[in-house]
């Protein structure tokens, strides 16, 4: 069966050490990797290191997904989508809230590899107005990208969730996906008002959710899989596998986990499901939420998101 991992990154650091690793986006700075702890990733990640460790971990596709809010890191993903077989989709970066955001997509679209750009993300969550989402310039971006066809990663910390929950129901044409669960907080076990706000979210149907970026979001040297399972099972309840896919986080897991343990702890969290339930997670929710299906010719199951009943 083919697997898809729906969450990576890629990155040069403008302050690595160079690297003899193949091509990859150009160095940048990475401000957000000067913060403490942060000493593991200050290195360059490219798709040849991640390559090979997700195939042993029996993954075939991928989605990549931006970094830095820069339009010049978007064009680079979409031509190293381009040049390989891995990555099936390309979540990206623009502004919201331009006036130009449909131009802006057309050329992304038109760009080398275009055909792989498959959303848009905000790093909404180090937005200090936590009602950031239903600004009427964000929600005039939001639409624009309903009408292009495209997804919205929600990038939100669970304080954010009301509001994210008012820009789903309001904005019923366009596919959100739920990026890490919304980062609960696992380190301390606490579940509310985290999960009743994932419960509200849930119930609005053309809302997506990740299982990823939970091993980071608990005590990163003392994780367990019994500390991650009463999120993972909030979010299987109350999505459902039709809408939950894995990611893997990769390089950010790393902190606190390899690849492989991050693949074996989303085996360990949906051991209790149906193979055809597995499937989901680890496929077809993806390729169904992005619609990967359509750009490489694989057949599709059940509604077009923009349309998801």
């Amino acid at each position: 069966m083919s697997r898809i991992d729906a969450h990576h990154h890629v990155w040069r650091p403008a302050s690595a050490p160079p690297s003899a690793a193949g091509c990859g986006p150009r160095r940048r700075v990475h401000a957000w990797l000067d913060a403490p702890g942060m000493a593991p990733l200050r290195r360059d990640f490219t798709l040849e290191d991640l390559a090979p460790t997700a195939g042993a971990a029996g993954i075939d596709r991928t989605v990549l997904v931006q970094v830095l809010p820069d339009l010049d890191e978007t064009a680079e993903f979409l031509a190293l989508a381009a040049a390989g077989d891995v990555v099936a989709g390309v979540v990206g970066w623009a502004d919201l809230t331009a006036d130009g955001l449909a131009g802006t997509l057309d050329a992304l679209r038109a760009a080398p590899g275009g055909d792989h750009l498959v959303g848009l993300r905000h790093l909404v969550q180090g937005e200090q107005d936590p009602g950031w989402l239903n600004r009427p310039d964000v929600r005039r971006g939001l639409r624009t990208l309903a009408q292009a066809g495209l997804t919205f990663d929600l990038l939100v910390l669970p304080h954010q969730l009301p509001a994210a929950i008012t820009a789903v129901r309001e904005l019923p044409e366009l596919t959100f996906v739920l990026d890490h669960l919304s980062k609960p907080p696992i380190a301390t076990g606490e579940l509310q008002p985290w999960a009743s706000l994932i419960r509200e979210l849930a119930a609005v149907p053309n809302v997506f959710c990740k299982l990823s970026g939970m091993v980071t979001e608990a005590e990163w040297h003392n994780w367990s899989v019994t500390a991650l399972r009463p999120y993972a099972e909030v979010v299987l309840d109350a999505f459902g596998p039709r809408r939950v896919m894995f990611g893997s986080d990769w390089p950010v897991c790393l902190l606190a986990a390899s690849y492989e343990e991050v693949v074996d702890a989303a085996e360990a969290l949906t051991a209790d499901l149906t193979a055809a339930e597995r499937s989901h997670v680890f496929a077809a929710t993806a390729e169904r939420a992005y619609r990967l299906g359509e750009r490489d010719g694989r057949a599709g199951d059940g509604d077009p998101v923009g349309v998801v009943r």
